[in-house]
This record gives C-alpha cells, structure tokens and sequence, in this order.
C-alpha cells in the first residue's frame, strides 16, 4: 500500500492547510470528469483515500505510529463515496428526462374452485379491480387537444445543473428539475378523466383457464393481465394463487381421491354392493364378503387428472363396518347362537397397519 504522504506528493512534517491544497491539485488533475483514463480514476481513489486519513487528526496519529490510517481498513476509501456523490453526482453522465410511461405493477389475487373442477380443469370469468387504460386521454395523461410542452426551468432536459464551491473550487451538480420531476415536460392541461395519469380505476372480467390438477398454493401466471402503468405504461402481469374448498365427502392426497363408507356388521359378514356418487358420476363399488374394518377398496383411475404428466389418479375408500349398538332380545339371541356356533377367538393385539389407512385414520375417528 502507497504511503499516504508520497501520494499527495508531501513529507511527514506537512500542515493541514498544504494538505488540503495537495489534495486540491490532485484531484483537478485526476478528477474522472478531467482525466478519464483509468490510471487516473485509481490515483483519485488513491489521493482521496490519502486525505480522508491525513486530514482527520486522530486518524493521522494513528497513521503516522505505523496503523494502517482509516478507520475502515485498508480496502475502504472512508469519505471518497460521500465526497464523490456529493461534489459530482457519482461520476456519471449526465442523463436525459426521465419517460412518463412505466410498467404497471403486478397483482396477485386468491381463487377458490371446487374439488370437482380440478378433476379435468375448468374455465372462470373473474373479476379484477384495477387500472386501464383512460379512454378519454389514451394513456397521453393531456385533455384532448393538448399535448405535454416542455418545461421552461430545465428546457426539457429533466436536470438542473448548479455550481457547488467545495474543496475542489466551484463543482458543477445535476439534480432533478423540481418543476417537471424529471420528466423534461409539464402538462398545463391535465386530463380531467384521470387527473393526468394516463390511467383509472375499473373492474374488468378476464377469462382464465385453471388446469387440471392444481392443489392449494398453486399461482397461475397471466402475463399482461395486471395493472396499466402509468401514462398508459405496459401491464403488469397477474398471479392466481388457487385455493381448493373443502368437500363433505372426498379429500385428496396428491392426486388420488379418498373417502369413507359406512358398512353395517351384516353386509360386512355377508359382502354387498354400494353405489358411489363420485365427483365425476356414480361408482359401484364391490364390499366383498369378510370386509374388514380399515380395508381399503381401490377404483383405479377415478382420481384427479394429472398436472404434470398424463392419465389421472386412484379413487381410495376406506371401509368402517358399524356394529351395532342397540339389540331387541330377539337379535341378541341370533347373536349368541351365531357365536356359539363358532370355535371361540380370544380378542388379539397386532400392529398398527400403516399405510393408506394411516392417512384416513382421522377420518375414522370423526365417524
């Protein structure tokens, strides 16, 4: 690292006013806006980095008792940021008026459809409070027959340009005109439909498809569906984030369908047959002799198309046989004939069976 006295070009014994007057010198001769080169720019790092230490008392003590000078360590360059914003606006060209026109926001809204329309996808009209297009201006943000004319402080360049006196001497700033706010134009002639924003407020109707397939959380992206920028700007884009209701009877584990039916003890003993009114038509569904409790019938491809891929998924029922709580005396009779007819079977732990019933067991529980 370049010892800070021999880059402004000083001894050790060197007062703070021929420090300031160094630096002075200096940074005219390498400023970027005077000596583009970039040997330049990095010897005006260099000496701006050399004055923050040498013209802070505590720092140069520091320096000069063999610190490394700067409060910020070595990689730092302490003030030179903020003397650099301040005195020449971060060194960049000076750039024309800013547009009027700006892209519109995007939006996010929540839709909920029903289990039965994820099934194979549905199509909705929604409706969307937003901003469009003003149809008095068309995005021009003037009453008809105007138009914007340039202003008068900044001639149309957007900036004012003042002389600031520094260290430096007198600097040159630009900063945003505070008449037109960059924009290089006034409008003496707003629009009286939308205040001169080129845009209002409106509800709309947008046709969306919803895939089949699509689970809670889900966002469907509708490019150039959100909001109008301003002074008639590109849209913004529109997220649906889809939330599934609740159904009574069907809940969904990825894309299969489940449900629950209620077996009396007899048509478990003996098997039946059930109609299953489906989301999608009616199912039969075999309940074969000996069903247990917590069995689980599958109907293959009665499910929920898929989102990604192809075919759909599985519909699972889990079984509950019901058995009986209140008996007249005549059917506690047939009961027990019925028990005594059988080689008695002490009642048996097992364990618990995972699995698909696992994820139907609250179900089961609520029944």
């Amino acid at each position: 690292m370049a010892d800070h006295y021999e880059v402004l070009g000083l001894d050790r014994q060197a007062s703070a006013d021929e420090i300031k007057k160094a630096y002075r010198r200096l940074a005219r001769e390498l400023h970027p806006d005077v000596n583009p080169s970039s040997d330049a720019a990095e010897r005006f790092k260099q000496v701006t980095h050399a004055y923050d230490v040498l013209s802070d008392p505590q720092q140069r003590q520091q320096y000069d008792l063999g610190g490394s000078g700067g409060f910020g360590g070595a990689s730092g360059f302490g003030g030179f940021g903020d003397i650099f914003e301040t005195f020449f606006g971060g060194g960049q060209q000076q750039r024309g008026p800013r547009s009027r026109r700006e892209r519109g926001q995007d939006a996010l809204l929540r839709v909920e459809v029903e289990l039965d329309e994820i099934i194979f996808g549905t199509n909705r009209q929604i409706e969307v409070d937003t901003a469009i297009l003003c149809s008095t201006c068309e995005g021009s943000c003037c009453s008809p027959g105007t138009s914007p004319q340039t202003c008068d402080i900044c001639r149309g360049s957007g900036q004012i340009q003042r002389t600031v006196r520094s260290l430096l001497g007198n600097v040159m700033t630009s900063s945003p005109c505070g008449t037109c706010r960059g924009y290089g134009t006034v409008i003496p002639s707003p629009c009286p439909t939308c205040a001169g924003q080129g845009r209002v407020r409106a509800r709309r109707a947008i046709p969306v498809d919803i895939p089949a397939g699509v689970d809670t959380g889900v966002r469907i992206q509708l490019p150039g569906q959100g909001e109008v920028g301003p002074a008639g700007g590109p849209n913004g884009d529109l997220y649906l984030e889809i939330k599934v209701a609740t159904h009574e009877t069907f809940s969904r584990s990825g894309d299969d369908l489940l449900a629950t039916v209620e077996v009396q003890m007899a048509d478990a003993i003996l098997g039946t047959t059930v109609t299953l009114p489906a989301l999608d038509g009616d199912v039969p569904v075999e309940i074969t002799p000996g069903t247990q409790s917590a069995e689980i019938i599958t109907i293959k491809e009665r499910g929920i198309t898929r989102l990604r891929g192809s075919g759909r998924g599985d519909l699972k029922i889990g079984v509950q046989v019901v058995t009986p709580v209140r008996l007249n005396s005549k059917e506690t009779e047939l009961i027990r004939q019925f028990a005594s007819s059988r080689r008695p079977v002490p009642p048996q732990f097992s364990t618990f069976q995972q699995g698909i019933f696992s994820k139907l067991r609250d179900r089961f529980l609520n029944l």
